[in-house]
């Protein structure tokens, strides 16, 4: 296995070129990445486009669990429900021949507004099928942003999450110049879609929209490579959201590297593996992560939308994958410390003891879960289980740099998962 642990992440492959003459410029070296430095990546699984990533998992594993999510049953919440690959293919392809009966036609613009949800997913994966450009608006986004991004992407169909409808239709009066359909990822009030149509903007709730494809199926248009997938948007905090169009071919290459990374770690991501999904998906992160999975044929589990109760969430799931950003890991070292230091002075230096040995053992190549069998059972099985009854695999960094001890607490897995830094 490559050493992981390393100062330089590139070597070079070729030297520099001289001028060979007037008005030939010179050329620098070329460098690549260490892990693909002898033998450069190649799509050999010819899977070219976001659709491939899709449909390819769909022939190949029609019945494993894709998409799922708690539902609410009162005041009590249920185990999570799920949709299979053949289940959530079919509703694609309604949603899809949806958005070519309205008026959409490939390289059309469609926005996705709200938190994340089965839903978000297969209005993106409907986008691919006809190359239509999936448009994410961040769901902690204001009015203006929204109506800003509707009018410099020319927006002409929104989904919108169900939490999101009050600031859509507030919006609505000033995106009327390209908008001209929303459809609610839930039930729509009279109200509200008396309130669109108010504007000559049609609103459907999403059963009556998947009907609707049902009723008038419209044939696949399937994307090239080079095809824009998505124009993502930043999030606006200086100035006004900007837009950066990405293609199939950007998304697939990265998922390809990312990959060939862990293969060489010795990692790889199976049909077995279930993902958290909370991170935004109107970010490139959590976007491409979420392909990522769909293309290993593994299953998406959604959160509930409330920060509150992501850790039952976690509980409930129990996810071989979990994607978070600093902030996310240093509340859990956080909480993870309070536990160990309210056992009392003894249970702590064991704690430390444990830690320091089992860190210097994984830092000479020792897998995890030989680093230290008996630290294991006597310390760490008890930081971890207690409230997470979890064990997962990966952990995934959204942002570079973390404090020195958050990451090799990370690494040791003693709050939650296996933990490689790869920033």
């Amino acid at each position: 296995m490559a050493d992981w642990r390393r100062d330089c992440y590139i070597e070079q492959v070729e030297p520099p070129k001289v001028s060979s003459g007037p008005g030939q410029p010179s050329v620098g070296p070329v460098y690549r990445s260490v892990f693909a430095a002898r033998s450069p990546p190649s799509n050999a699984n010819n899977v070219k486009t976001c659709w491939d990533l899709f449909s390819e998992s769909v022939k190949r594993c029609p019945n494993n669990k894709m998409l799922g999510r708690r539902l609410k049953q009162g005041d009590k919440v249920s185990d999570y429900v799920w949709q299979t690959y053949k289940e959530a293919y079919d509703i694609v392809i309604a949603v899809g021949s949806a958005m070519r009966t309205v008026g959409l036609n490939p390289r059309a613009r469609c926005g996705i507004y709200g938190a994340n949800c089965p839903e978000w997913l297969i209005a993106m994966e409907a986008c691919n099928g006809h190359s239509i450009y999936c448009v994410p608006f961040y769901d902690t986004l204001g009015a203006d942003a929204v109506e800003f991004i509707v009018g410099h992407a020319e927006v002409s169909l929104a989904f919108v999450h169900v939490s999101k409808l009050a600031a859509m239709l507030h919006c609505l009066p000033r995106c009327t110049g390209y908008l001209k359909v929303i459809v609610s990822f839930g039930d729509l009030s009279e109200q509200q879609r008396q309130e669109a149509e108010s504007l000559n903007i049609a609103a459907y709730s999403w059963s009556e929209f998947v009907d609707l494809g049902k009723q008038n199926p419209v044939d696949l248009s399937p994307p090239n490579k080079d095809d824009i997938s998505t124009i993502m948007y930043t999030s606006g905090t200086t100035g006004e959201p900007k837009g950066v169009l990405l293609t199939h071919e950007n998304i697939t290459d990265v998922i390809d590297g990312v990959d060939r990374l862990l293969s060489v770690l010795g990692e790889k991501l199976t049909e077995e593996d279930v993902y958290f999904s909370f991170l935004p998906l109107a970010h490139i992160f959590d976007r491409l992560i979420e392909e990522y999975i769909v293309r290993s044929g593994a299953a998406i589990g959604f959160w509930q939308g409330d920060v509150k109760l992501i850790m039952e969430d976690v509980g409930a799931l129990k996810p071989t994958i979990f994607a978070g950003v600093p902030r996310v890991y240093d509340r859990v070292y956080t909480g993870a410390l309070q536990k160990i230091n309210a056992g009392g002075f003894l249970k702590r230096k064991i704690f430390e003891l444990g830690y320091r040995y089992k860190l210097n053992r994984m830092l000479k190549d020792v897998s995890q879960d030989k680093a230290s069998p008996f630290f294991d059972n006597l310390v760490f099985n008890k930081v971890l289980i207690r409230d997470w009854e979890v064990v997962s695999e990966f952990y995934c960094l959204g942002q570079l740099h973390l404090h020195n001890m958050l990451r090799n607490f990370s690494v040791l897995q003693l709050v939650l998962w296996q933990f490689r830094v790869m920033g």
